[in-house]
């Protein structure tokens, strides 16, 4: 073998060698990669996990309360029977629930203010409905479920304790002994808290529920939808199909973009000063906040149906035009259809963002305490995002429970509003 030969043979061999080590360093930078992608994704869910297992945590006791079955003897001389707002309700049941757990006479007086504090507030209402509705019950030994109070709810849900001294602590150790006595008697019951889902908003949190702040939510969901939808659909048909390509349409792509980035408490200035200072529309009233959510959501509907509208391939509008459609016949009646499963998951999304946001309303005054439920859209009312806000902030422990549950329910309507865009986009989108 000469030489040259021997030389082009160790030439080869390093080049071999060098290639092998290239490919060795490229495959194991590719495995390190996916492992930094799994371990992303791992850190995500693991964040989101502790996240929910946290609200659920706290919030999964609000759906479960405590109620007191007692037997109530309705005394004619104290009770009015045309007028049964007028009767002192909390210390008649207090006297007799005192009794039962045979507190003497001579005790008496100073202990009823103690009972009252384990009711609830909801007992004089829940006597007066009785009375107003059947008089006749008024003379009788009647037996009735009442509602309790916060702190003796939080008791029997092990969230309260008698540890720690007396004077520190939310009960006594007189009112812990008269649980423990109601609990061995039997008369304590626990149920699922309908009234979360059936009451609005309460000073008292035995009696507060997200009713009312569902309802609210609903209606300006409705407002922002019909301006919206209609409104930033068919400012993008107009952008994407019909406006001259020009520098006015670039300053309005740029400007749509950059509204899309613009913090939502912005949005709430310009309703507060436009829609309210202006305008003089009802403060604390869905049709505001839906004003402001709508402008809000215009340029997440109007990017997201441009998105859809280009993804819809040149040939089928040209087809249509060679068909001797009108450049109207082509949009609404081809590309609009075709397009429509990503419009409908952009609407979609758009709702849920607007559904979440808590900054702009307290700007437009829905921060305040609203208990009944809206019936219009001018009349006052609070919103989900909003009711988290005024429960975290309040001073009893049972709020935060309370507050977690609202949490949930809105995280509930956020994952069926996001499914919902998902199935349909799966539903009904085409490949081409």
């Amino acid at each position: 073998m000469t030489d040259a030969t021997l030389t082009r043979a160790g030439a080869s061999g390093r080049s071999t060698a060098q290639l092998r080590k290239s490919l060795k360093r490229r495959h194991a930078r590719e495995r390190r990669f996916k492992l930094y992608g799994v371990l992303a994704i791992a850190i995500a869910i693991g964040f989101l996990a502790l996240l929910l297992g946290r609200i659920i945590d706290q919030g999964h006791t609000a759906f479960w309360t405590h109620t007191v079955q007692t037997e109530v003897y309705l005394d004619p001389a104290r009770i009015d029977a045309a007028y049964p707002e007028g009767t002192n309700f909390d210390q008649l049941i207090a006297e007799q629930q005192l009794a039962r757990l045979g507190v003497q006479d001579d005790e008496a007086m100073t202990a009823s203010r103690d009972m009252r504090q384990l009711m609830s507030a909801g007992v004089a209402f829940e006597m007066q409905r009785l009375v107003r509705e059947n008089p006749e019950v008024i003379g009788d030994r009647i037996t009735v479920t009442l509602p309790i109070g916060a702190d003796a709810d939080l008791y029997y849900k092990g969230e309260l304790d008698g540890e720690g001294e007396e004077e520190f602590r939310r009960l006594s150790d007189r009112q812990i002994f008269w649980l423990d006595q109601m609990r061995e008697q039997d008369r304590i019951r626990g149920q699922f808290n309908t009234g979360l889902f059936t009451r609005s908003d309460s000073t008292q949190p035995e009696l507060a529920g997200v009713l009312g702040a569902v309802v609210g939510s609903a209606l300006m969901l409705l407002v922002t939808a019909s301006l919206a939808l209609p409104i930033g659909v068919g400012a993008a048909i107009y952008l994407e199909e019909f406006a001259p390509k020009g520098r006015i349409t670039d300053i309005i792509e740029v400007n749509i973009n950059n509204l899309a980035a613009v913090p939502s408490i912005v949005y709430g200035l310009l309703g507060l000063a436009v829609f309210i200072n202006w305008m003089h529309l009802p403060r604390s009233s869905p049709l505001v906040g839906g004003l402001v959510l709508a402008l809000m959501a215009l340029p997440t509907v109007i990017i997201a149906t441009r998105s859809a509208l280009q993804a819809v391939p040149p040939s089928i509008r040209e087809a249509a035009l060679a068909m001797g459609a009108s450049r109207t016949q082509a949009v609404f009646h081809h590309v609009l259809p075709l397009a429509m499963p990503g419009v409908m998951t952009g609407a979609i999304i758009a709702m849920a963002h607007a559904l979440g946001e808590t900054a702009p309303l307290l700007l437009i005054g829905m921060v305040s305490f609203v208990p009944g439920v809206p019936e219009a859209i001018t009349s006052p009312s609070s919103a989900l995002p909003v009711l988290v806000f005024i429960w975290e902030n309040a001073s009893e422990r049972a709020f935060h429970e309370r507050t977690a549950a609202a949490i949930m329910v809105l995280l509930v309507f956020m994952i069926i509003m996001n499914a919902a865009a998902i199935y349909l986009r799966r539903r009904f989108e085409r490949r081409w």
